[in-house]
């Protein structure tokens, strides 16, 4: 097999393919085999028919032409691999010339015009040197956590004044378009000031009381109509406020394991510290990867962008067609550091000569099941009957990379002393540990695109 490629843009190539007579071969062997126990030919039993009878009663340009759906993406992927190419999308494959006959000598050809990453160097982890700002706790925090703890303990009491922030209200809703109802509901219960139903809500409930009414206009969330504007009116049918436990011991009793407050001020304060240390490790990983990329100048796939761009503007807003320049601008700008982001750790991971095997992926792919409440074996056989393995792979593959790399690079808090992660980057001499870490990271990353995939395909 012969290749060479043609540079079309920065980040595109075309590959032409011209495949010996040997290699292609196999391919129509194969194929003359599974059309033979399907045809039933008089003299002759199923699967046993003469290649060159299945040749005579089927054609040999049917016969080349099964062949080559198995035999152009294979030998596609072979000639990238021989190319050193680094495919970002699947390429665009076209046939250009195939043999005729069994005796014709014209050789397999084909082009495969496809989007690259593109070449840079990466700086060596083991010289980098990174301060990362030094967790901190303070006493703000605690009573932020204390006070999450009295609301799930707190109870609703209804109140004789108007509604304001942080109140619960039940309400109905009546929304009306040209003069048309298109929504109603009745007995809603909504905390004013969450921001989690209709634009401009809170604003339009703050300060009514019990039997009051107002009408604002606001894009509709859901529905035939979502997007459309509205003219709602709102109907106040109670208002509520929350009324919390007192702190005291009493309190850390009903509320923990903690005979006395401070014990559980002190717990509180404990577990604030602990996830400080987790938001340091994850501002590491951060500074990790912004001094990879500092000061390199990568070219990002135009199709690729492209496509991330339309999902990312899909997820800012419901109509795409009506989304804002500044709408785009944030998802343009989200799409490009996500590519290159992929593409810094996926060169790190080569650079570092990161081996992912069978083990990682089926740990990925089981910890996305989990995640979702799905069944194991039905979700990787699901992302392998998709197409979708070689996303796993790759993903579990960037992490595993920045796992190793950050394992070299020196952190230091802003006092100058050294951070160990350990016991968020896993020990090198600890490979199951380090794999299961991987993979839950890696879960967290693409869960939700797979499972978006999966559910447009369906």
């Amino acid at each position: 097999m012969k290749t060479s490629v043609e540079k079309l843009e920065p980040t595109k190539v075309k590959m032409t393919v011209t495949v010996d007579t040997e290699e292609l071969d196999p391919y129509l062997d194969e194929t003359r085999k599974e059309l033979g126990k399907q045809v039933a030919i008089p003299g002759f039993r199923k699967g046993h028919v003469p290649a060159r009878i299945i040749d005579q009663r089927l054609g040999f340009p049917s016969v080349v032409s099964e062949a080559l759906n198995n035999a152009v993406p294979e030998l596609y992927s072979k000639g990238a691999e021989q190319e050193n190419l680094r495919p970002m999308d699947q390429p665009k494959l076209d046939v250009t010339q195939i043999p005729t006959s069994a005796d014709d000598k014209t050789l397999l050809e084909f082009t495969a015009e496809v989007e690259v990453r593109p070449e840079f160097e990466l700086p060596d982890p083991k010289d980098m040197e990174i301060e990362v700002a030094k967790p901190e706790v303070k006493d703000e925090d605690v009573d932020r956590r204390l006070d999450a703890l009295r609301q799930r303990f707190g109870t609703l009491v209804g109140v004789d004044r108007p509604a304001q922030k942080g109140d619960f209200v039940s309400l109905d809703l009546n929304a009306v378009i040209d003069g048309e109802t298109v929504d109603s509901q009745s007995g809603v219960s909504y905390e004013i000031g969450s921001g989690t139903m209709l634009d401009g809500l809170d604003e339009a409930l703050d300060g009514l009381s019990k039997g009051e009414e107002t009408t604002f206009e606001a894009p509709l969330a859901s529905g035939d109509h979502e997007g459309e504007k509205a003219q709602i009116t709102v109907t106040v049918n109670s208002v509520k406020a929350e009324e919390l436990p007192e702190l005291n011991d009493d309190f850390a009793q009903e509320a923990s394991e903690f005979d006395t407050l401070d014990e559980l001020k002190a717990d509180i304060r404990k577990q604030s510290e602990t996830d400080s240390e987790g938001r340091q490790a994850n501002d590491a990983r951060d500074a990790f990867i912004a001094r990879l990329e500092e000061g390199l100048d990568v070219p990002v796939p135009t199709g690729v962008k492209e496509a991330l761009v339309a999902d990312h503007v899909k997820a800012l807003t419901p109509d795409p067609d009506k989304a804002s320049d500044e709408d785009k601008k944030k998802a343009e700008d989200e799409a490009i550091k996500e590519i290159t982001d992929q593409m810094v750790l996926d060169a790190l991971s080569e650079k570092l000569q990161i081996n992912v095997t069978q083990n990682d992926v089926t740990n990925f792919l089981a910890s996305i099941a989990q995640q979702y409440g799905m069944d194991p074996s039905q979700f990787i056989s699901s992302i392998v009957n998709n197409g979708q393995l070689g996303s796993a792979v790759k993903e579990v593959g960037r992490s595993k990379g920045l796992l190793a790399g950050m394992r070299l690079v020196t952190f230091k808090d802003t006092d100058g002393k050294v951070l160990d992660l350990s016991r968020f980057l896993g020990e090198e001499d600890e490979p199951e540990q380090t794999e299961t870490e991987a993979a839950a990271a890696a879960a967290a990353s693409v869960a939700d695109k797979i499972t978006s995939d999966s559910a447009d395909e369906k």
